[in-house]
């Protein structure tokens, strides 16, 4: 879907070779972008004629199970910083697909499985070294320019080319569960009902999920959770779901969590056509259900809902550049595909089904915005945020270099 070529592609092996990029990108006039994962829906890194920073040589992670800290290149992968934590029964916050790139997931805020019990992404983070726009490097933590530190905490990849981060790491296991039940489409509502009650006792190793696609080709819902740690300690949890409604099948699958880290993966992800949408809610009521649960003419593509809460909302919400510690749950709609000739029908299927779901919305999650521009950056920063991650953009990268992303204007 993204067909734009830079005229200069530097793979940087090192913070120095990111400084020599971003220096030569300037004097040249070159616009700049950053690529780490390449999982921007918009494929946004990439300009036409204009320098791309490939951070993928930069892969690197290194684990102290002593200290429990990880140091992780900016090029790295999920996958990388799983495989090199687990190898000791630790691991931090990381997405649901294993070839994101740390650096996107984390400047974004960063969610994933441990979010409930370890934070986000971005809240174990206890340095960053950055490579600034005016070609400097600076480390940013806590006690080390602390207004970087905060706005690398969710502001998105507008402040700098992050080249390491130190992550804390937490001891969870190696061993997980994921718990489905499936439900006729017509019958979810009062079983999405009774799952909504059980969000306020989840424990926190355990991350309720309700799902909504097709099975066989038939419109299905599928509620349950994903617990990390000791399978039979999650199993207690599966009376109470699988009191609810009237499922029509189920799974309870033990696994480790690197399978469930992986579990998400394609191998041809990057070969398919895609786009989202995404919403925070501060509540779930009756109406947001019913919303959810209409599929349209039957051309939405699929959604979940996932609980956050849990460590997410023990922070308080000044704590950094993300702002939306009080969501009680995120819906995320994504849809996939292959034929070129269906790129307008699918965005609009799933722009239409997010617009159903906006009135219940408190904001959104800036790495789950697609095209929203300007729209979407004010959805996802309140506007006291916004206003000082205005501040230190303008503190940092007052000409907008770094102005590929969901973008803080100076």
């Amino acid at each position: 879907m993204v067909d734009r070529r830079p005229a200069l592609i530097l793979p940087c092996r090192s913070a120095a070779g990111v400084v020599a990029a971003v220096r030569h990108g300037r004097e040249e006039g070159l616009e700049i972008g950053v690529r780490c994962g390449g999982h921007s829906v918009l494929g946004l890194p990439l300009t036409d004629g204009g320098l791309l920073i490939d951070l993928a040589p930069m892969g690197a992670v290194q684990v102290d199970p002593a200290s429990r800290r990880a140091r992780v290149g900016g090029g790295a992968l999920l996958g990388a910083l799983d495989i090199a934590s687990q190898r000791h029964g630790l691991a931090t916050t990381a997405g649901n697909v294993s070839h994101t790139g740390v650096g996107g997931l984390t400047l974004g805020g960063g969610v994933g499985w441990l979010s409930r019990l370890c934070g986000l992404s971005s809240d174990n983070v206890t340095s960053f070294e950055v490579v600034t726009a005016a070609g400097d490097v600076v480390t940013a933590s806590a006690t080390e320019r602390p207004d970087l530190y905060w706005g690398l905490r969710g502001g998105g990849g507008n402040f700098g080319v992050v080249t390491e981060f130190e992550f804390r790491l937490h001891q969870v296991g190696t061993r997980a569960l994921e718990v489905e039940f499936v439900h006729e489409l017509e019958d979810a509502h009062e079983a999405l009902r009774g799952w909504r009650e059980l969000l306020a006792e989840a424990p926190r190793r355990a991350t309720p999920v309700a799902r909504v696609g097709d099975l066989d080709g038939r419109p299905v819902a599928r509620i349950g959770f994903v617990w990390v740690g000791d399978p039979a300690e999650g199993r207690r949890l599966v009376p109470s779901y699988r009191s609810i409604g009237r499922p029509i099948a189920e799974r309870v699958e033990e696994l480790s969590y690197l399978d469930l880290q992986t579990a998400g993966d394609d191998v041809e992800g990057h070969a398919i056509r895609r786009y989202w949408k995404g919403h925070y809610l501060r509540q779930l009521s009756d109406d947001a259900i019913e919303a959810f649960l209409d599929r349209g003419d039957g051309s939405f593509p699929a959604a979940r809902l996932t609980l956050n809460a849990g460590a997410i909302s023990d922070l308080p919400d000044e704590d950094s550049a993300y702002s939306h510690r009080d969501a009680l749950v995120e819906f995320t709609t994504s849809a996939g595909w292959l034929d070129p000739a269906e790129d307008q029908a699918r965005m609009t299927a799933a722009r239409v089904y997010a617009a159903g779901i906006e009135p219940f919305a408190s904001g959104a999650y800036v790495n789950a915005l697609a095209d929203e521009g300007d729209q979407g950056v004010r959805r996802a920063y309140r506007p006291e945020k916004l206003a000082r991650l205005t501040e230190l953009k303008r503190a940092y990268d007052p000409d907008n270099v770094f102005h590929l992303n969901p973008n803080i204007r100076p």
